[in-house]
């Protein structure tokens, strides 16, 4: 294609909605106030719009949690004014949820992309992972009514419980909450020293619990 060709393919689209994809890969936030927001997800931005760093709710420095000078959680930004801002992260696709009124869902604190002000939230720390995961495992409940982006590796997969998943490929639940289970079974075959494996398992006959198929933690 031509170089018009190609600006106009991809030019932003017109959207009434608050929250867009403008492909699989970056978000579009018509902003009207306050976002809330991945720190360093901005790629783009147009309008009046400045960035300020948040502190967790539990008081500590900018992030999600107390200990977020040890790398562990996500940073998050209050993004505020009137604008267009543009969000990606890492070459991740993009989900946009809306959350009506009483729906809630909680995410891994590593995909998180950006909600809107409207939702309350809440940070956890599941501890029983620290073994497996470097600081434990921080996640996000948030609740609507609003909009929220979330990022996968590749395509998720939404499944019904009862479900044992990979903490490392878990990105999301709702209506459900998980039990960590260990298991020692499976040392020799797959490298590990400690002869454990963590699984989160989620119970119950409602619910859904969102996978990606890559390990998001080493």
């Amino acid at each position: 294609m031509n170089l018009d060709e190609f600006t106009a393919a991809n030019a932003p689209t017109d959207s009434a909605e608050p929250f867009q994809r403008e492909n699989s890969y970056t978000l579009d936030v018509d902003v009207d106030g306050t976002v809330m927001a991945k720190a360093g997800s901005m790629v783009a931005f147009t309008g009046d719009v400045s960035f300020t760093g948040k502190a967790s709710a539990e008081g500590g420095i900018t992030g999600f949690l107390k200990e977020a000078a040890t790398g562990e959680g996500t940073p998050i930004m209050a993004v505020e004014g009137q604008g267009h801002v543009y969000f990606a992260d890492d070459g991740k696709k993009v989900q946009v949820i809306e959350l009506g009124a009483g729906e809630s869902i909680t995410v891994n604190g590593e995909d998180v992309l950006a909600f809107e002000e409207s939702l309350s939230y809440e940070i956890n720390t599941i501890d029983s992972l620290a073994g497996a995961l470097a600081g434990g495992f921080s996640n996000v409940y948030l609740e609507g009514p609003g909009y929220v982006a979330i990022t996968t590796h590749g395509d998720p997969i939404v499944l019904e419980p009862p479900v044992a998943t990979d903490p490392s490929a878990t990105v999301a639940w709702g209506g459900t909450s998980p039990d960590v289970e260990v298991n020692r079974s499976l040392s020799d075959m797959i490298g590990q020293e400690s002869g454990e494996r963590y699984q989160m398992r989620f119970d119950g006959a409602d619910g859904f619990v969102v996978v990606q198929p890559r390990e998001e933690h080493v």
